[in-house]
C-alpha cells in the first residue's frame, strides 16, 4: 500500500516536470518566430510592454530618417507616426468643445478670410488645443508651418492629425537638441515659402530667424510672443536696436495673467508632480520660487492638497502678498481661538465685577469705564478698580484708520513701502544675483514690475465668474490648458497685425 501511494506521487511530479519542459520548449519556439515588427520578446513581461507601446519599434529610428506619407499624399512634415492620426483627430474634437471663444471667432470670420495671404510660422507646444488654433488660422485664410517650442510636450497623436490634414508640422515627443533646431529651420528654410508673421512661445523661433535669416526677419509684418522668456528676449532686441518688426506682448494681457497663469497652473502643477514623483502631497514641505500669478496658483493648489508651502520672493510687494495670502487661513483660525479666549475672559471679568458690585453696593463711589470695542469685543485688558476713572489708550486699531490717506506715487515707492513691512513678519526677500538681474533686465533693488502691472485680483469679480466657469471645465493636463486662454488672443492679434501691416498699436 505504501509503495503504491509513493508511485502515484512520483508520477504526479514527473507529469508536472514534463509539462514545464514542454511549455518552455513551446515558448522558445514561439519567440523564434518573427512578428510583424521583428523578433519577439524573450519574456512575457517584455512582450506585454510591446503590446502597450505601439511605436516601440520606431524608437530606435529618428523621424528625420524616415519618409512618411499621409493618405492624401502629403510628405512635407516630420512627426513620430502618421498612423496615430485617428486618435489625434478625436482629441482635437474634444479640444474644440473646450475652446468656445476660438470656435466662435472661426465661425464668425470664416467667410471673410481676413488672413488671406498671411504666412504664419509658429513655434509653440503642439497639442490638441494648438491644433484647433492652427486649423482656425487656416480656415481664415492663413498658411501655417509649425514646430515645437519644447522637446517633451508634443502630443504625437495631435501632430499626426495635423500632418494628415496637410499641415507642415515638424515635431515629436523626445526630440534631441539638434532635432529641435532642425525642426525650426525646416519651418523657415523652404525656398517656395517665405513667412511674414511669427507666432512664438519662448523666443527661440524669433532668435533663429533673426540670426540665420536676417533678410526674412526684416520682411516680417509682426511677432506675437506669449511667454515671459520670449518677452524679455524681445526687450533685449529692442534695446540693442535690432527689433525692426512690430511685436505684441501676449504674456501681460489680462486674459493670460489673470486666468491662464492663476488658474490653469493649479492643475498643471499637481498633474506634473504626480506623474513625476507619484507621492502624496499631504504633509510635504514645498518651496515655491516666486509669488506672481503662477506662484499664487501653484501655492494655492499645493496648500489645498495639504502641503506646507514656503515662498521665496525678490519683489517686496509680492513678498507681502505671499505673507498675507498664505497665512490668511492660519491667522483666521488663530483669531477665532483668540476671540473665544477673549470672550471667556470677558465673561469671567463680568462675573468678577458683579461680585464686586455686590460687595460694595453700599459704598458711594462712582465707577466709570471708558473702553474701545471692536466687533463687540473689549479691546482693553485692564483691571478696573471700582473707585477710579480709567481712560484707555487708543492704539489705532480702528479709530486712526479714519485719518489714513493713500497716495500712490510710483512703483518704486510701493515696493519700498511694502519692503518696510516685511521685517514685522520676520519675512526676508531673496536677493537677485548679478546674472539673474541681467537676465531679467532689472536692478537688484527694483523696481521689479512695470508701471502698467495689474496688482488687482479679478477672480472675486462677480461678472467674471461665468466666463471663468466656462474656461475651467477641463483646464490643466500639463501645458494644454495654457493654449486655451492664449489662442483667442493669438488669433485676434494675428489678424490685427496682418491687416495693419505696421505697428498695430498706432
Amino acid at each position: 500500500m505504501f509503495n503504491l501511494n509513493k508511485t502515484k506521487e512520483e508520477e504526479a511530479v514527473q507529469s508536472i516536470c514534463i509539462k514545464q519542459i514542454q511549455f518552455a520548449d513551446q515558448q522558445q519556439d514561439f519567440n523564434k518566430r518573427l512578428s510583424k515588427t521583428g523578433r519577439r520578446s524573450r519574456s512575457f513581461s517584455q512582450s506585454s510592454t510591446v503590446n502597450y507601446n505601439s511605436d516601440c519599434s520606431e524608437d530606435a529610428t529618428s523621424p528625420r530618417d524616415r519618409q512618411q506619407r499621409s493618405s492624401k499624399g502629403h510628405q512635407d512634415f516630420c512627426i513620430k507616426n502618421i498612423r496615430q492620426a485617428g486618435l489625434g483627430r478625436r482629441e482635437i474634437a474634444i479640444a474644440e468643445q473646450e475652446m468656445p471663444a476660438l470656435m466662435a471667432l472661426r465661425k464668425r470670420a470664416e467667410g471673410e478670410k481676413p488672413l488671406a495671404g498671411a504666412k504664419v510660422v509658429g513655434c509653440t507646444h503642439i497639442t490638441a488645443h494648438t491644433a484647433v488654433l492652427m486649423e482656425t488660422l487656416s480656415a481664415l485664410g492663413a498658411q501655417c508651418r509649425w514646430a515645437a517650442c519644447n522637446i517633451y510636450s508634443t502630443q504625437n497623436a495631435a501632430a499626426a492629425a495635423l500632418a494628415e490634414e496637410g499641415f507642415p508640422v515638424f515635431a515629436w515627443k523626445g526630440e534631441s537638441e539638434d532635432d529641435f533646431w532642425w525642426c525650426i529651420d525646416h519651418c523657415v528654410s523652404l525656398e517656395a515659402w517665405q513667412p511674414n508673421m511669427i507666432l512664438d512661445d519662448g523666443g527661440d523661433l524669433t532668435h533663429w530667424i533673426d540670426k540665420k535669416y536676417p533678410n526674412i526677419f526684416k520682411m516680417m509684418k509682426g511677432i506675437v510672443e506669449e511667454s515671459v522668456t520670449g518677452v524679455h528676449r524681445l526687450y533685449q532686441l529692442s534695446k540693442a536696436g535690432r527689433l525692426c518688426v512690430p511685436a505684441m506682448n501676449i504674456n501681460d494681457s489680462v486674459t493670460k495673467q489673470k486666468f491662464d497663469n492663476l488658474y490653469c497652473c493649479r492643475e498643471s502643477i499637481l498633474d506634473g508632480l504626480k506623474r513625476l514623483t507619484d507621492v502624496m502631497f499631504g504633509g510635504k514641505q514645498v518651496v515655491v520660487c516666486g509669488y506672481g500669478e503662477v506662484g499664487k496658483g501653484c501655492s494655492a493648489a499645493l496648500k489645498a492638497m495639504g502641503s506646507i508651502v514656503y515662498i521665496t520672493e525678490v519683489d517686496p510687494i509680492c513678498a507681502l502678498q505671499a505673507w498675507y495670502g498664505e497665512r490668511e487661513r492660519e491667522r483666521e483660525r488663530e483669531r477665532e481661538r483668540e476671540r473665544e479666549r477673549e470672550r471667556e475672559r470677558e465673561r469671567e471679568r463680568e462675573r468678577e465685577r458683579e461680585r464686586e458690585r455686590e460687595r460694595e453696593r453700599d459704598m458711594n463711589y462712582l465707577c466709570l469705564c471708558l473702553s474701545l470695542f471692536q466687533h463687540g469685543l473689549l479691546q482693553t485688558d485692564t483691571t478696573l478698580p471700582t473707585y477710579c476713572f480709567v481712560t484707555p489708550v487708543l492704539t489705532g486699531y480702528s479709530v486712526t484708520m479714519f485719518g489714513c490717506v493713500c497716495v500712490c506715487a510710483c512703483m518704486f515707492s510701493d515696493e519700498f513701502v511694502a519692503g518696510l513691512h516685511l521685517p514685522t513678519f520676520d519675512a526676508h526677500l531673496t536677493e537677485l544675483t548679478d546674472e539673474q538681474a541681467k537676465y531679467l533686465g532689472l536692478t537688484k533693488t527694483g523696481p521689479f514690475k512695470p508701471n502698467y502691472y495689474r496688482w488687482g485680483n479679478t477672480h472675486t469679480h462677480s461678472h467674471l465668474k461665468h466666463i471663468m466657469h466656462i474656461y475651467t471645465v477641463k483646464a490643466g493636463m500639463n501645458m494644454n490648458s495654457n493654449v486655451i486662454w492664449r489662442s483667442s488672443m493669438f488669433l485676434w492679434l494675428t489678424v490685427r497685425v496682418f491687416i495693419a501691416g505696421t505697428n498695430p498699436w498706432k
